[in-house]
């Protein structure tokens, strides 16, 4: 195994603390915790986002905290869910009296831990309301799932509903534009290699060098199809139609595109696929409004990518293009990024 680490199980903890240095004029830990909180709070009361999974998806889930999107991330261990007594934490460090929104991706250890931490917040008087993000079509159970995993599309959940409760909406309001974001938002992904778990020390799977598996999840889990490589072309074409026929998405929609690369696929080709990918919508008569492509929510160093489509309305454009400061961004977006 070659990994830049120190011990394999300090690997979260030394992640988080290099994460803070770098970026200690937006966020902060919580002492003892394994949570990522804005270092100031918005100026205005308002809904707390609260967010977490496993470690290993760099940038999420903590890099997404900050102005404009999250108020807190919840570091578990690689590939694990953080336990409830880390949520709680998380929870009560990012309130500001108008209640917390969890946002939770679909896999059986988040859901369980969340819903045990928002009982605990409850008891202490905080008013919580989830939503679950379920936007991988490529499979409806899995290794770590009962319905669909939650992948990337998880990424616009965070930057509608963040844009919304920095305007002052109520909790009612900020939950149901991120339930609007999770029933308009598909994804599906590809891998061409597997990636080690630091404390396992040898890769989780295997594949060929000339195979690819069609709709593995972020963590290994099986996908629809174990086939050889694909031409760009034809990589595109098989996941935006999946993803396409899933909502389904129709001529004259506008919508969000977001290639995510898992973490070793070199920009180079991300641009690629998204040349592709717009090509075929172009075909399909659907427009593209805002374009993303890099490294959003990844799978240690795992080889592939994935595509999520958001089909968009007015509100959600706005909502889209407000502005964002959070470690995950390179500069302050005011709206005007493509």
């Amino acid at each position: 195994m070659k990994k830049i680490i120190n011990i394999a199980d300090e690997v979260v903890n030394d992640m988080i603390e290099g994460l803070v240095a770098a970026n200690s004029n937006l966020l902060k830990r919580v002492d003892g915790f394994n949570v990522i909180v804005r270092k100031n709070k918005s100026d205005n009361d308002k809904v707390a986002l609260v967010t977490g999974g496993g470690s290993g998806h760099e940038p999420a889930h903590a890099g997404y905290v900050g102005e404009g999107m999250l108020d807190a991330a919840v570091c578990g261990n690689v590939f694990a869910s953080p336990s409830p007594d880390q949520i709680i934490e998380g929870i009560k460090a990012a309130e500001m009296g108008k209640g917390v929104l969890l946002i939770i991706k679909n896999y059986s250890g988040d859901i369980m831990n969340f819903d045990m931490a928002r009982e605990l917040a409850e008891m202490e008087d905080i008013s919580v309301e989830t939503v679950v993000v379920n936007d991988d079509v490529a499979v409806e159970d899995s290794t770590y799932t009962t319905g669909r995993r939650g992948i990337a599309g998880t990424v616009f959940v965070h930057k509608v509903a963040g844009a919304m409760a920095e305007k002052g909406a109520d909790l009612a309001e900020v939950k149901r534009v991120a339930q609007k974001v999770v029933d308009n938002v598909r994804s599906m992904g590809m891998a061409m290699s597997s990636c080690i778990i630091p404390a396992v020390g040898k890769p989780g799977f295997s594949l060929g060098d000339d195979e690819v598996e069609i709709g593995m999840g972020i963590h290994g889990e099986p996908g629809v199809e174990r086939t050889s490589v694909k031409s760009a072309v034809e990589l595109s074409e098989i996941l935006t139609s999946r993803v396409l026929e899933d909502l389904p998405f129709k001529e004259g929609d506008e919508v969000a595109l977001m290639i995510n690369g898992l973490g070793s696929t070199p920009l180079m080709e991300q641009y690629i696929l998204n040349r592709e990918v717009h090509r075929f919508l172009t075909e399909k008569g659907i427009k593209v409004y805002r374009t993303y492509v890099g490294n959003y929510m990844t799978a240690l160093e795992m080889s592939g990518c994935s595509v999520s489509l958001l089909k968009l309305d007015e509100e959600l454009k706005e909502l889209l293009g407000a502005p964002a400061e959070t470690a995950a961004l390179t500069q302050r977006c005011k709206g005007v990024c493509k």
